[in-house]
């Protein structure tokens, strides 16, 4: 399974393609969108999109993740985040993807094992867990923990759809054999 993660900002979203196979969890691509610092909003917004868009078109992930917006005294930096959000949100929609969210402190436990981890723990915890030898923007080794994070929780949950849909198929079987 290939997920997507982004770290959204309007002035660097960072974004991180981690792929799961079997146990083991990859890297496959991140980086950070950095629309120039002169563009109005509207502008970073389009130029965000855009790029991200490029993004998901080449990688074909299988889920987008993006991390909730969290509390801040700046009531215009969350009313901008937000609208960074949603352009995200819009990207992934129009191509189909499942979308994920999770929130700073969710990404941080499942990453570092503690929701109040600072941003340098959970950079160290991403490029072990991932094997990164070369330092990573502090916006993609976010964006590659809310990829890790939701891998994680999809494993959880993984074995009990599992389980769901193998007790159907014997049920199915049993009411196959019973109709004979």
């Amino acid at each position: 399974m290939r997920v997507l993660g982004l770290d959204p900002g309007s002035r660097r979203t960072g974004y991180g393609l981690v792929e799961r196979t079997g146990n083991r969890l990859r890297c496959l691509t991140h980086g950070t969108v950095a629309p120039g610092a002169k563009l109005g909003l509207p502008e970073r917004l389009h130029a965000i999109a855009s790029r991200i868009g490029e993004v998901m078109e080449s990688t074909q992930p299988d889920a987008v993740v993006v991390e909730e917006a969290f509390y801040h005294e700046s009531v215009r930096s969350i009313l901008v985040l937000g609208h960074v959000r949603g352009a995200l949100l819009v990207a992934a929609v129009q191509r189909g993807l499942a979308v994920a969210e999770y929130s700073p402190r969710e990404i941080k436990l499942s990453v570092a094992g503690s929701g109040a981890a600072a941003k340098v723990q959970v950079a160290f915890m991403v490029r072990r867990l991932l094997d990164l030898r070369a330092e990573v923007t502090a916006d993609a080794s976010d964006a590659l923990a809310a990829a890790v994070c939701h891998l994680h929780r999809v494993r959880v949950s993984a074995p009990a759809r599992a389980a769901s849909a193998a007790a159907l198929r014997l049920e199915a079987l049993l009411a196959a054999k019973g109709s004979r």
